[in-house]
């Protein structure tokens, strides 16, 4: 798989709700990098094992629908649309993440999103 199809694959996994094929994806040493208020950044891939899936339950429905993938070399950009189902309402919220990829998994993740626009939408304010 080329880094993007690598990139692509990961965010796709999160719509089945399975959290091993969403850290299937990442190397030992991965870095999930978040920039939002409400993001939790971590590192190592046995941490991220351990927080995804309560990521995943508190998503109802999460998918990402991805809107534009740019890539150079094994550095990708991924614009998306976050949709979950939260507190009986519908959530969309864009964001990007930028990927690095190495030898056919992703080392480290930064993910851009408005944790506000979240927490409206989702009636948490």
């Amino acid at each position: 798989m080329t880094p993007s199809e690598v990139c692509t694959s990961y965010l796709a996994a999160f719509a089945t709700g399975d959290p091993e094929q969403v850290v299937a994806h990442v190397t030992d040493d991965f870095v999930n990098e978040h920039t939002a208020a409400l993001g939790r950044s971590c590192e190592g891939k046995a941490e991220y094992a351990r927080r995804v899936p309560n990521f995943l339950a508190s998503m109802p429905q999460l998918r990402y629908d991805v809107e534009d993938v740019v890539a150079d070399g094994e550095r990708v950009v991924a614009a998306y649309t976050l949709r979950t189902h939260v507190n009986d309402r519908d959530v969309a919220v864009r964001g990007v993440m930028r990927f690095m990829v190495r030898d056919g998994l992703i080392a480290k993740r930064t993910d851009y999103w408005d944790s506000l626009v979240f927490q409206q939408q989702a009636g948490m304010v």
